[in-house]
């Protein structure tokens, strides 16, 4: 699928978080650090690379974590980057730590002195004087959910955080943090063979919460499969991971896709799915089943 100019993202439309115009073809910046989301890249200057050429290509929001290292994608995105071009929208979360490469090594820790320092050392590591999008990556069940809120509410009056979000809760409890401070993003499991999530980009779409799916292409297995998707590539001319994202786009006006990847050529690929277009048979033939 060849980029139909040199900015592809920006056909994938634009959506406000907050006051915060995006593009909605994002970037998740997960993949840059070293296996198992731990440690550095193995190829470090091509993750430098990459970063530079997802600005190069549109894309104006990068989402990113404390724990991805842990620390190591966002030092890497303010040595890529800093000094920020003018929109460029980065957001970050904290409520999940990194103890090893393992992937059950990520416990939640909620605490609201902890959620306060790791905003503090995340605006040092960005070299930012307040952060677009604070997220709590998980609500801690061993701290009461109103002291993680409360505390995200007091970074965003105190002018460390611009907005404020949510990852991987339910309709209860993003009404339960909207009554202490405004949510603007949600970031769900989503993608088109997991769709636990429906009610929730459904209470999204409805409140205009923008809605962010994490392992959008299933990580990288949607790329893979064969049937009804690729018959869907194939006919678009498109490979299965564009028809998976551009399905997403379709699918609501609050999605926010972040695709991640550590090649130049992966994101490049990744960005050019803002071009594909699905026709109405098309995206409810993929709706009932891939």
């Amino acid at each position: 699928m060849t980029p139909t100019t040199d900015q592809p993202v920006r056909g994938s439309g634009t959506f406000k978080l907050g006051d915060m115009a995006v593009h909605r073809m994002a970037f998740g910046a997960m993949r840059i650090t070293g296996p198992g989301i731990w440690g550095p890249p193995e190829d470090h200057d091509e993750c430098i690379r990459v970063l530079r050429r997802a600005v190069e290509l549109g894309v104006d929001f990068i989402d990113t974590a404390d724990s991805y290292g842990p620390y190591v994608s966002e030092e890497l995105i303010c040595e890529a980057l800093y000094p920020y071009p003018e929109g460029l929208v980065i957001g970050t979360k904290a409520g999940l730590t990194r103890i090893g490469p393992d992937p059950a090594d990520w416990p939640p820790v909620g605490r609201p002195e902890y959620l306060r320092q790791e905003c503090l050392m995340s605006l040092r590591r960005l070299r930012l004087e307040c952060i677009d999008l604070f997220q709590l990556h998980r609500i801690d069940a061993l701290v009461p959910a109103a002291e993680q809120f409360g505390v995200l509410k007091e970074l965003r009056d105190e002018g460390k955080v611009r907005h404020v979000g949510l990852s991987e809760v339910t309709v209860a409890e993003i009404e339960a943090a909207r009554a202490v401070v405004p949510i603007v993003s949600v970031q769900n499991l989503y993608n088109l063979a997991n769709r636990r999530s429906e009610e929730v980009l459904d209470h999204c779409e409805g409140q205009g919460i923008g809605f962010i799916p994490w392992f959008p292409i299933a990580d990288g297995t949607l790329s893979a499969r064969r049937g009804t998707l690729a018959g869907v590539a194939d006919a678009l001319g498109a490979t299965p991971a564009q028809v998976a994202l551009a399905w997403l786009l379709r699918r609501s006006a609050v999605m926010l896709p972040i695709p991640g990847t550590s090649k130049v050529s992966h994101l490049e690929e990744n960005c050019a799915a803002s071009t594909v277009v699905l026709s109405d048979e098309q995206f409810d033939t993929l709706s009932r089943g891939a």
